[in-house]
């Protein structure tokens, strides 16, 4: 794991990202920053893009780790609680995908569903569990701390790349509410779930981009930016917790 940052510790709040170095990570990073965070840069892989970023936002920090290893799930909350001092804000966007027919059942490999686990699932888990006493210390009685998960309208309705990531997210979407009912009242929990989102690793998939567009009734895909606001949303009321907020432009009522 490694970690770069040009700050040891601020007053302010502090909201970590994971995924945060291209696409909805990225937006949600930049949309924390413009409301008076200090965010807390993370990728695997992209490690340029992430030291760019934390030079770029005001108070950021970067670091580098595998979230599908439970050591550095560990190590990247220590990180940051060396850089920044506290933990306000726990963001878990970083995820990962395989594009699998449902009905390809040899396809969906035991490592397949394996991957999908470590990192959609217990890769979250790990980082809340060692998160846990910072956000508690971050948190007031008229403010408490936040965690947000990033779901998937799959998890909701029988849709998604694979059934191994669909299964995957839906996991969760139920420990997500588990933890806001294990967690309260000092730490919320909640999910937002998109459907199609403009990145660029969803340019190529031409037939969901006609989905959006012909039956949702938005008629588009989301933008990162979209996730990003409802994320802070979530962030900003101090109310809400143990909800999933389906974002998919109203596909669903189709």
């Amino acid at each position: 794991m490694s970690e770069t940052g040009r700050t040891a510790a601020r007053p302010g709040r502090v909201a970590l990202i994971t995924g945060s170095t291209s696409g909805i990570g990225a937006a949600i990073a930049r949309r924390l920053a413009a409301d008076g965070f200090a965010v807390a840069l993370h990728s695997r892989q992209s490690i340029a893009a992430g030291e760019a970023m934390a030079r770029e936002l005001p108070g950021a920090s970067y670091t580098r780790a595998d979230l599908a290893d439970a050591g550095q799930c560990k190590s990247l909350i220590e990180a940051v609680l060396a850089k920044h001092g506290r933990l306000d804000v726990l963001v878990n966007n970083a995820g990962v995908s395989s594009r699998i027919a449902h009905g390809d059942l040899a396809a969906a490999t035991a490592e397949i569903w394996r991957q999908m686990m470590d990192v959609n699932v217990i890769g979250p888990w790990l980082l809340i569990a060692a998160a846990e006493q910072a956000l508690r210390a971050a948190a007031t009685a008229d403010r408490p701390a936040c965690i947000v998960n990033i779901g998937t309208h799959a998890a909701v309705r029988p849709k998604g790349a694979s059934i191994p990531y669909a299964a995957s997210k839906a996991a969760l979407h139920h420990a997500s509410r588990l933890l806001a009912l294990a967690l309260g009242p000092a730490i919320r929990v909640n999910v937002v779930a998109p459907g199609l989102v403009d990145t660029p690793m969803t340019a190529s998939w031409t037939d969901a981009q006609e989905l959006w567009r012909t039956r949702a009734p938005m008629r588009r895909a989301a933008q990162p930016s979209d996730i990003a606001e409802a994320v802070v949303g979530l962030v900003r009321n101090d109310y809400v917790t143990g909800e999933i907020l389906l974002m998919d432009g109203g596909l669903n009522l189709t």
